[in-house]
């Protein structure tokens, strides 16, 4: 059976995808539920005894003062989670719901929130059988972490709310029942266990970071293929410029680059049809390589995060009760912005070069890459499609973490927004991916207009190739198209990582 064993300490991100998108089930270890009874002892000493502790014996936000009564300690816990779900929007997709669900299990499975074993259990259940709540997509400031998704989350446990269970939406207590697993009543401060923490907006720019990950391989591969198409200069990519720079991602794109187009008879010296080529070529090692370079900053971010705690107040291994600010989202706040503009730059760079493919002022190439042009526009439009999701990225790439507003009776005075700023990277990137299917497809076509002259394609390049004209052959003429349809399929071979396969089963690729 595929499954990950969840000790609070170790989830990698390779693992929060298996369990998100994989259907891969989880388990606690045996020190994890060490860990989690024994904090939990702590909570049922503080309730029986009526200490003070915010969010056990107290109300939450302004009304921290408030002090609760032992009667009331579990009301207040439900009362907590049917309040703060007040999401809206569209609902997050499966694979980041099952994503939410996990972090927050491998959260409090460290032992620090004083949850329940059978409560933790349930939760875990509902990922392994499939119960994923609804969750809307907005609604978190990202301080007090996610609170009002995390809420949705919680609801189904409880026999409320909405879930799907088998790609059908249900009621939350239909799922639970189809499911098999009983719902639950909270205890003292399981409401809170359940929902303060940055588990959305990590799990969402979590994914983000992953596809990430495989879209700056894309990149490289788009790039060599527009490069070889414009017969473009090989120099540029010479190790010795790149080192004395200095930059990781730089040297790494640069690598990437000549192994891709090894072979290759397209490419050309320095002088031998050009002296220098534009920019969006002999720049690629460096804006490339700065996207690299983010998204390594933003993964480390995103690893330390998967397996930390999160909630306040948080119970220590010595028995203490200390409210602190974890629930604030700004290190990962920051992180996903940071995320969100590499990605808006690797589809600038992109889209010039897409231009630079189409336009015949700027090549020796038919316009529009397209036999018959007047009769045919080719791929025309192709490149407004791709300026008007560069354009979008670039407004989605303005910082969330640099906005705040106060809640709570400015009790909590300071948020992060960084559900915002996962969003929106996420958003950037699944924009990135047509942008890039959009660049490797015209390449193809470019390419394919000098058949008759006799290259070869480079080692990497020719394989990134035939799986592309394994999907769509050469345009001919506009009537033996719907050129979106064409475009679906080449985004599908990124999705599917068929392209990524096919290259690096001849050649390793850096990121």
């Amino acid at each position: 059976m595929k499954e990950i064993v969840l000790t609070g300490n170790d989830l990698t991100l390779e693992q929060l995808v298996l369990a998100a998108r994989e259907g891969w089930k989880v388990s606690l270890s045996k020190e994890a539920e060490k860990n989690v009874l024994s904090s939990r002892k702590i909570i049922d000493d503080i309730v029986e005894n009526e200490k003070v502790v915010y969010g056990v014996t107290t109300g939450f936000g302004e009304f921290c003062n408030v002090n609760i009564s032992k009667g009331d300690c579990k009301t207040l816990q439900e009362n907590l989670i049917r309040s703060h779900a007040c999401g809206y929007g569209p609902y997050f997709s499966t694979d980041i719901v099952r994503a939410i669900m996990v972090t927050r299990a491998n959260a409090l499975a460290k032992g620090y929130s004083g949850i329940r074993i059978e409560t933790l259990n349930t939760l875990i259940k509902m990922l392994n059988e499939g119960v994923h709540p609804l969750i809307p997509e907005k609604g978190s400031l990202g301080a007090s972490g996610d609170l009002a998704p995390l809420a949705h989350m919680v609801l189904p446990m409880l026999g409320l709310g909405e879930a799907e269970y088998k790609g059908k939406h249900m009621t939350g207590k239909e799922a639970m029942e189809k499911g098999g697993i009983p719902t639950i009543e909270l205890d003292a401060k399981e409401g809170l266990a359940l929902i303060n923490g940055t588990q959305v907006l990590t799990s969402t720019g979590a994914l983000a970071v992953y596809d990430g990950i495989k879209l700056l391989k894309i990149s490289d591969i788009a790039a060599a293929l527009t490069i070889e198409a414009l017969r473009g200069i090989t120099d540029a990519f010479d190790e010795r410029i790149h080192i004395i720079r200095g930059h990781k991602g730089q040297l790494k794109t640069a690598r990437n680059i000549l192994k891709l187009v090894k072979g290759s008879t397209y490419v050309t010296r320095q002088g031998e049809l050009r002296v220098q080529d534009a920019y969006s070529l002999r720049c690629v090692p460096q804006v490339h390589g700065a996207c690299k370079d983010t998204i390594d900053y933003v993964q480390e971010k995103v690893e330390t995060e998967l397996n930390a705690v999160t909630d306040n107040p948080i119970i220590t291994k010595e028995g203490d009760v200390i409210s602190g600010g974890n629930f604030h989202g700004e290190p990962m706040a920051v992180a996903f912005d940071f995320l969100g503009i590499g990605g808006a730059e690797i589809g600038n760079i992109s889209e010039r070069r897409l231009e630079r493919l189409i336009n015949h002022q700027l090549n020796d190439l038919p316009a529009f890459l397209t036999k018959d042009g007047g009769l045919s526009s080719g791929f025309m439009i192709t490149q407004y499609a791709v300026a008007a999701l560069v354009s979008e990225n670039k407004i989605l790439a303005h910082p969330a973490s640099v906005d705040s507003i106060p809640s709570s009776a400015n009790q909590e005075d300071i948020v992060s927004m960084g559900t915002i700023a996962a969003r929106k990277a996420r958003d950037i990137i699944n924009n990135v991916k047509r942008i890039l299917a959009t660049e490797v497809m015209a390449a193809c076509q470019a390419i394919d207009f000098r058949k008759d002259e006799g290259f070869e394609l480079g080692e990497g390049t020719k394989e990134a190739y035939k799986v592309i004209r394994g999907a769509v052959k050469f345009i001919e003429k506009d009537s033996d198209i719907e050129m979106y349809k064409e475009l679906d399929k080449v985004t599908d071979l990124i999705d599917s990582g068929k392209i990524l396969k096919a290259v690096e089963e001849k050649v390793e690729l850096e990121y």
